[in-house]
């Protein structure tokens, strides 16, 4: 509304100076022509009635002698006379209000002159704030003979007309002024009625939550628009209560099945080494063997050590907020992780600790867990390689230590490097894809980190760094 007024102000006080500015110019030239047609008739009644002398060109000068300035202050125009060919004759210049010059009509005037259907030439030009009129017209004698070139000058002084204009100008700006203002103030107020109710109903929109209660709009006084608006917002709260409600319980109840599956997933962790153990002992048990009793203990320590694990997992089952729970103390890194490998009995897994001794302050069963998970993934990948090869290290650095389990199997393909960590994603035709996910969560418990480089058909490393305290 604005804008309008003043593109509207704009145009109008253009065109106005337009037009104010063709009216000047057209009064101008009517005011010149009625002086002209005077003086004009005053000549033809000179040439045939008053004068003594034979009307012919050589006694125009004679006949216009002293009458030329009489006529010329009457009607205040510059009268000069001219012959045919354009010699000066007679002129008024010396006794009117505006000086020309006394020199002949240029040969262009002449002929356009005599070229004109009208045979008369008018000539506009200005000068500072004063306009000329010029008229070039033929002189007859009462046989309407052409016997000179009569010249009419006119000078107007536009001055005071644009003193007018630049008044009227002035005043019109202040009534635009006035209507701009006014127009500011009642746009001002009219937005601020249309919108109020508007930012009534933003300020709710912005203060809605998917987990929280919302209030509904009440508007006591509003246009049929804002009230279908309002009326919808109110029908959106009511869906979203109701949304809410569902998506709360759909979340606990997939909170509860992503426990079980990935309880049930750590406990077939321990399963496999347990099942692998026992597969082992059965088929190198020699009651006759001098060694048995140690071979016998070795065997059971380990089925003890699993079933420790899935004691905890079971503990941690019954807890869900605490696990997995942390029970640190200090233990022998090396020969716990020797121990934890050895029940897969692979001679593919390759044990390069760069220690002999390293101490920290872990939980005993999750650090198992945590070479346990990366083994076996890195057992999957290789079952199908001629020569499969996985190299666990163990490496001290600082206050840090580092394990890296590699091998040369199959790779992990690019698309899906983001998510490997991510729960129930899994590259193989069975498990849950829970493992990494854990033992990710386990490891950020201690303030620690695991990465990985693979490339395919080359093979995987997983590095994982845990503090020593």
């Amino acid at each position: 509304m604005i804008l309008l007024v003043l593109l509207a102000s704009v145009l109008i006080l253009v065109v106005t100076v337009y037009q104010y500015d063709e009216q000047t110019k057209d009064y101008n030239i009517q005011r010149f022509e009625r002086k002209e047609a005077i003086a004009k008739k005053i000549i033809e009644l000179e040439l045939t009635n008053k004068t003594s002398y034979p009307v012919n060109t050589e006694n125009l000068a004679k006949i216009f002698q002293d009458r030329i300035y009489e006529i010329s202050s009457i009607n205040k125009l510059n009268i000069t006379i001219y012959n045919l060919e354009g010699r000066l004759l007679k002129t008024s210049a010396s006794n009117a209000f505006e000086k020309i010059d006394k020199t002949p009509l240029t040969p262009n005037t002449v002929e356009e002159l005599a070229q004109n259907s009208s045979h008369r030439i008018l000539k506009n030009r200005e000068i500072d704030d004063t306009s000329y009129q010029t008229s070039y017209t033929y002189i007859h004698d009462p046989k309407f003979k052409r016997i000179g070139i009569l010249e009419l000058q006119f000078t107007q002084d536009n001055s005071e007309i644009e003193q007018e204009l630049e008044e009227f100008i002035y005043r019109l700006s202040l009534v635009y002024l006035l209507m701009f203002i006014i127009a500011i103030s009642f746009a001002y107020f009219l937005s601020s009625y249309i919108t109020r109710s508007i930012k009534t109903i933003s300020d709710k929109m912005q203060q809605t939550r998917l987990n929280e209660r919302n209030e509904k709009i009440i508007l006591n006084k509003a246009s049929s628009e804002i009230e279908v608006l309002v009326a919808a917002y109110n029908n959106m709260i009511d869906q979203l209560e109701e949304s809410a409600v569902k998506l709360a319980r759909s979340e606990r109840e997939q909170a509860w099945r992503e426990m079980a599956k990935q309880v049930a997933h750590e406990i077939k962790n321990p399963l496999t080494p347990m099942r692998l153990s026992v597969q082992s002992f059965e088929r190198k048990f020699d009651p006759l063997d001098e060694n048995i009793r140690e071979k016998l203990a070795e065997y059971s320590q380990t089925l003890i050590q699993q079933i420790d694990v899935m004691s905890s997992i079971a503990s941690a089952f019954s807890d869900f907020a605490k696990m997995p729970t942390q029970n640190k103390e200090e233990i022998e890194v090396i020969s716990v992780l020797k121990f934890a490998l050895d029940i897969f009995n692979q001679k593919s897994i390759i044990y390069q600790p760069k220690e002999k001794e390293l101490f920290a302050y872990l939980d005993k069963t999750q650090l198992i867990r945590i070479v346990t998970n990366l083994v076996k993934n890195a057992l999957q990948a290789t079952e199908k390689e001629e020569n499969p090869k996985i190299d666990v290290i163990v490496i001290s650095e600082n206050n840090n230590i580092k394990i890296v389990v590699s091998d040369n199997g199959k790779g992990i393909p690019k698309e899906v490097k983001d998510l490997i960590f991510e729960p129930k994603f899994t590259t193989k035709t069975s498990g849950m894809g829970l493992g990494l996910g854990m033992i990710r969560n386990i490891i950020e418990a201690y303030k620690g980190s695991i990465s990985f480089t693979s490339k395919e058909g080359e093979g995987t490393a997983f590095t994982v760094i845990l503090p020593k305290k």
